[in-house]
Formats: C-alpha cells, structure tokens, sequence
C-alpha cells in the first residue's frame, strides 16, 4: 500500500502541508518538533485505501476492528502536551493505525506500543517497518494493565478512553511524568494531562475530545 500510493506524491504532500498550515498552526498547534513530525509522517500510509482521499481531512477514519485513526489536530495536541525530550521512553497505550506511534518515533528516543487487537498490531509493524522507523518496540495484549515487564516510562499516552486513569499506568509513569488520555464514559469524554508527584498524581482538563473506549481489566468490560 505504502509504495503503490507514491503515485499520488504530490497530491498528498499538498494536502498534508496544508494540514499543517491550518489545522495545526491555525490552531494552538506550536510546538517544533510536533509540527515537523506532522509533516513529515504521511498520514495516508496509515488509512485504509477506500478512505485515503480523506487522509489530510481533519477528522477521524475508521481502521480495522472497529476502531479510529484519530484527527490529526488530536494526534498533534496529545503529542504536543506530552512535551517530549529526545531522550524519553514513552508508553503508547493503543497502538491502532500506527499512525501515532510513528509521530511519537520522530521525538523520543523509544516507543513502546500496545494493542490488543493481533490483526491491528501486525499492520502497524508492517507499515513502520516500511517507513524505517525502528525505534518502536510492539506487544500485543491488555494495555490497562501496562507494559508486561514492569518498566517505568518518562511519558505514556492513551489512545482510548478510560473511565479514570489506569493504576497500573500510573505505577509505570515515572515521578515527574507525564501521561494524556481521555477519560469519560459514551459520547463525550475530557482530555486529561496528568503529572505524577513524590506523593500522588495532579490531573488538568484540557478539552472535550470522543475517542473509542479501551477494552481491559483496568478500561472498560468487553
């Protein structure tokens, strides 16, 4: 898919410069090495074929399983409040498309990804594997319950909602961390930025955001 839709270069290079311009800087979008990432990742890559005319639309797509390829105003904003350093660790919980563990490999030095969905996680290894990202290491199962070894990670990101933060996501973030998802039941959830403490965990609001939900012992029952 990746090399057959390189006919159609400029079309989508023109359309993603575009998605920069407006939907990203038009917006509160400022963050550099977002911006870059952004433009650089080509969105269509990650979008199934009967929906890559839409791949620079700022909205979400759906993907495989049921499940969303988020906006890319979305992907850009969780990514920019992270505020990553080139030498973090982060934790991508829903690894879905792809799409933004790839913007999450241009900024820090590793990713580690989760997805529950076998068939979902195999397309996401094979689409970066093409693009020779290499710094992403993958695993498939519950991503409520973390990252199966234990590790600690100086950033984690949600990529579904849960109705409040994951204990054990918590337990993996670093102190002084950062973690974003969204947290809400149907409809409407908020999207929360979390900083862990010496004691406890701060919590601030950031937008109204609807995403799919996480399925797991510590998300939502299947």
């Amino acid at each position: 898919m990746v090399m057959d839709m390189r006919k159609s270069q400029d079309k989508f290079a023109q359309a993603r410069s575009q998605m920069v311009e407006y939907d990203l800087k038009g917006r509160d979008i400022t963050d550099v090495g977002v911006l870059k990432a952004m433009a650089q990742i080509a969105r269509e890559d990650f979008v199934p074929a009967e929906y890559q005319f839409q791949a620079y639309a700022d909205g979400p797509l759906p993907i495989d399983c049921n499940q969303t390829i988020s906006q890319p105003y979305i992907v850009a904003l969780m990514t920019q409040l992270l505020q990553l350093e080139h030498d973090c660790e982060v934790l991508e919980v829903g690894t879905g498309s792809g799409y933004q563990t790839a913007i999450l490999s241009r900024l820090a030095r590793k990713v580690y990804t989760i997805e529950r969905f076998q068939e979902l996680s195999e397309s996401a290894q094979t689409t970066l594997r093409k693009l020779n990202i290499v710094n992403v290491e993958f695993y498939i199962g519950d991503g409520s319950c973390g990252w199966p070894e234990g590790k600690i990670f100086d950033r984690i990101i949600i990529t579904a909602s849960v109705p409040q933060m994951p204990e054990p996501l918590i337990n993996q973030l670093k102190v002084g961390g950062l973690m974003v998802g969204p947290i809400g039941y149907e409809g409407i959830q908020r999207l929360i930025v979390c900083e862990k403490k010496p004691v406890g965990v701060t919590e601030r609001a950031v937008c109204d955001v609807r995403f799919v939900r996480l399925v797991g012992r510590y998300g939502f029952k299947p």
